[in-house]
């Protein structure tokens, strides 16, 4: 059961102080985006990766890292954006949720960046259309706009266990 704190950590103001902190940025299709960096366990550069039958469109498939098979998702693919060819500036972050190692494929990384709750808004509501459960908010830094994603919900509990089948 939630309790009340939980629920307005997700919508409301305290949610917005528990979401200061360091985040990892990345660009995608021109759009800045951030990740809490304690979920990040590495970033890579684009590397040889083995596709695997009958996964969704977005999961790119498998790399084997230091012996270790990590399904890689392509966020912009995930996201419903135009498919890239990868360049020397495409890279992997590797980040962690539920206890399992995904790489996420992203145009370019960005820098690391200490946000502060001054700098973060609640996401927007923009109608049905648009999941804002996938974004911990929106940081505004120098006149920019950087939405900060929620990373487990992004890769989903589903996509986590389709993604274990995968691998397994």
């Amino acid at each position: 059961m939630e309790t009340v704190l939980e629920s307005e950590n997700k919508t409301g103001i305290s949610g917005v102080l528990s979401r200061e902190g360091k985040y990892l940025t990345f660009v995608l299709c021109g759009e800045e985006y951030g990740v809490e960096i304690l979920k990040v366990k590495e970033i890579i550069g684009i590397m040889n990766i083995t596709p695997v039958p009958q996964s969704p469109g977005y999961v790119k498939g498998v790399i084997n890292l230091r012996g270790k098979v990590i399904p890689i998702v392509d966020l912009r693919l995930k996201f419903g954006m135009e498919e890239k060819e990868y360049t020397r500036e495409t890279c992997i972050i590797v980040v962690e949720v539920a206890k399992t190692m995904t790489g996420i494929v992203v145009d370019t990384v960005s820098e690391v960046l200490d946000i502060t709750k001054d700098e973060i808004e609640s996401a927007p509501h923009f109608g049905s259309d648009v999941n804002t459960d996938l974004f911990l908010g929106v940081a505004k830094i120098k006149n920019k706009v950087k939405i900060l994603l929620d990373i487990d919900a992004v890769l989903g509990t589903d996509g986590i266990d389709m993604m274990n089948t995968v691998v397994m």
